[in-house]
């Protein structure tokens, strides 16, 4: 999260959480995030998934949570602007927008990368609007949890 620097900007601790619990939590914050879009269309089911937080850390003892999705809007020309507008209401919403360019791609993709101290979130968010199918994908990633006293994280 934030800057991306590892020696300056750790991966926060998202406290202790059974991995349920975990991934509600982080359903909801995707759940937030579509809302936000207010345009019609569909997004791909996709779904919680849990992985090792790294840095040394005990993979039986911590994890992370990350819920890739793509949303499909019934008319494309309707994602016009909500690159925008994600940025301008984020803010008021507790993100903190980190990163807000164009990428490297032969597409020039423009990709918001958003961090939530509060909730222990980030999201980035991709509007690829020259693909054959014009959509967002949002890739929503937790702190790191840690399982409570005598658990073990399984399902990697």
């Amino acid at each position: 999260m934030g800057d991306g620097t590892p020696e300056e900007d750790p991966l926060p601790s998202s406290g202790i959480s059974t991995i349920s619990d975990a991934r509600n939590e982080t359903e909801m914050v995707g759940a937030e995030l579509l809302g936000l879009i207010r345009t019609e269309g569909e997004h791909s089911p996709g779904g919680v998934r849990i992985t090792e937080c790294g840095d040394g850390k005990d993979p039986e003892k911590y994890f992370q949570t990350f819920h890739p999705m793509n949303f499909f809007p019934k008319a494309p020309e309707k994602l016009a602007g909500v690159m925008e507008q994600l940025k301008a209401e984020l803010p008021a919403l507790g993100w903190k927008i980190v990163q807000y360019e164009y990428d490297t791609s032969q597409n020039k993709n423009l990709n918001l990368t958003a961090d939530h101290d509060e909730k222990r979130f980030s999201v980035n968010i991709v509007h690829k609007a020259k693909d054959k199918r014009p959509s967002l994908t949002l890739h929503v990633i937790s702190g790191c949890y840690e399982v409570p006293e005598g658990e073990k994280v399984e399902g990697y």
